[in-house]
């Protein structure tokens, strides 16, 4: 199979890169469905906007490309062996691409091996099937998602909702605690596959497995469809919305599956996949190993935007909210080092554009600043949680993703390092917690929310990379110094103690307690 390899390497730019056209038309419900003028609206254009930046860039959809998995379905006598090394060779060439982010990491050691490659990445599922041609289907799920999987043990008891019995209703509550406790941080609005039985391990494969169904499709199973139609009308009830900004659009798509379990074990597992939902699927001649077959519509000439993503920024006026929110917020442009009093004079819903360097940093970063100095001076600083995908030439580091990743990992650290190194903004997804909030009003900082996902629009706002530290602990790691003019985000945590994720995730709280009361008899 001479073509294998380049095949397989299509299959990876295509998923990375344009979203299918199920998915595409779910994101257009949804944004449908949300007033254009409120947060989540912004959230919802911002994210059309960047898929069709990534499509027309054949650049990442999101910077976190996640860990490869591969299903392959093959026939009877099919070299696996050769497959596999043409599969390795594919992902790296993705990885040099830029089409991958470097993602596969030592667990013991925290060394990137800057490939992809290494123990157990990419993820590969081989199976024999009595046809003559390979499936192989394909999924990037990032790990801000990936965190707010969650698997629950029936009976137990779920906050807000009460007694889960080993019944359908008691899925249906496992699954609602599901979308409730993922809150903004994977990304919303996003889409849930649901494995019921098996054991811990098969119950997630068979939930992830869900996620491989096209988004319109109908349940075979009665009771299954029944739980999926149920699930869709009342999780956006939650009014958790897009990005946890508050809102009606939480939920995108959901899918149920089910197997048998042992008698002392009933498992209700749920994979969350958050907006970017990329997943493709070619079928090969099994001779050639040339494409015959695109398995998912691609989405190609579905039109996202109301704007023209080629010259597409992150303008304040883009980030207009509307008339019964006007009074809550405004809009301020922040040069870079920022002083205490700006900071002071900023609240909960006002949008902040920067300009001037900013500094990349995640979980490496934030723990080795805990007991060391700071490579450059960090007073009046702006923090990006960000892991880029970069890529060099001879004139130098080229951002080609740069979306913000999941803050709440760095929830230990960031209170201590705020006060330790004069940190006045810290830029995310997501929100923080109390421990956090705590150090932004004593310190005098705030906590900026992006647009999770939406890699392609941010990395539109980075003019330059001034340099780059701590390149030991892999390029997504790496403290990244980068010159940025126009990016915009919104003040959902200020230095007077109020956080938009605690009102939402309290808000939210309150209403899961009306699905508490028996629906499925």
């Amino acid at each position: 199979m001479k073509h294998f390899e380049e095949s397989v390497y299509q299959l990876i730019v295509e998923t990375s890169t344009n979203l299918p056209g199920d998915v595409r038309r779910a994101v257009k419900r949804g944004r449908e469905a949300e007033d254009s003028a409120t947060r989540a609206g912004l959230a919802l254009t911002t994210i059309a906007d960047n898929i069709e930046m990534a499509e027309k860039e054949i650049s990442p959809i999101c910077q976190d490309t996640g860990m490869p998995t591969f299903i392959i379905h093959t026939p009877v006598g099919a070299n696996q062996i050769e497959m596999k090394k043409d599969i390795f060779k594919a992902v790296v060439r993705a990885t040099q691409d830029g089409k991958l982010r470097p993602n596969s990491v030592d667990s013991l050691t925290g060394k990137n091996s800057g490939d992809n490659l290494g123990s157990g990445t990419p993820v590969i599922h081989f199976e024999q099937w009595e046809q003559d041609t390979i499936d192989i289907r394909l999924i990037l799920k990032g790990g801000g998602c990936e965190n707010k999987n969650i698997q629950y043990s029936l009976p137990t008891e779920l906050e807000g909702l009460g007694k889960a019995g080993r019944d359908l209703d008691g899925i249906r509550k496992c699954i609602l605690h599901a979308v409730y406790q993922a809150q903004g941080q994977g990304c919303s609005a996003g889409f849930i596959g649901v494995g019921i039985g098996g054991d811990r391990t098969t119950g997630y494969e068979l939930a992830k497995q869900q996620l491989f169904r096209h988004v319109d499709d109908v349940n075979p199973n009665p009771d299954l469809q029944k739980v999926e139609d149920y699930i869709m009308k009342n999780a956006n009830k939650l009014g958790i919305g897009t990005m946890g900004f508050g809102g009606e659009v939480t939920l995108l798509g959901c899918k149920v599956g089910a197997m048998n379990r042992l008698p002392a074990s009933f498992f209700v597992s749920v994979a969350y996949n958050c907006w970017a939902f990329r997943r493709q699927g070619v079928l090969i001649d099994a001779t050639s190993g040339q494409i015959q077959e695109w398995l998912y519509e691609s989405g190609s000439g579905i039109k996202m935007s109301d704007t023209d993503t080629a010259t597409a920024e992150a303008p304040v006026s883009e980030f207009s909210l509307n008339e019964e929110e006007q009074p809550k917020r405004k809009e301020v442009v922040l040069q870079t080092p920022i002083s205490e009093e700006q900071i002071r004079s900023l609240k909960v819903g006002d949008v902040v554009v920067i300009r001037g360097e900013i500094h990349t940093g995640r979980d490496a970063l934030h723990k080795h600043l805990m007991d060391h100095d700071a490579p450059i001076d960090l007073n009046g600083a702006v923090i990006y949680h960000c892991g880029p995908v970069m890529l060099k030439d001879d004139e130098g580091w080229h951002v080609k993703a740069a979306g913000p990743t999941t803050s709440i990992r760095e929830e230990p650290y960031q209170g201590e390092i705020l006060k330790k190194f004069g940190i006045r903004a810290v830029i995310g997804k997501g929100g923080m917690g109390p421990k956090t909030l705590k150090a932004l009003q004593e310190h005098g900082g705030v906590y900026l929310n992006a647009i999770g996902g939406a890699a392609q629009y941010y990395a539109k706002c980075i003019k330059k990379v001034n340099g780059v530290d701590f390149m030991e602990f892999g390029i997504p790691e790496a403290m990244w110094h980068l010159e940025v003019d126009g990016f915009a985000a919104i003040v959902t945590m200020d230095s007077h103690g109020n956080s938009l994720h605690a009102d939402v995730g309290k808000d939210s709280a309150a209403k899961l307690e009306m699905f508490k009361e028996p629906v499925f008899s």
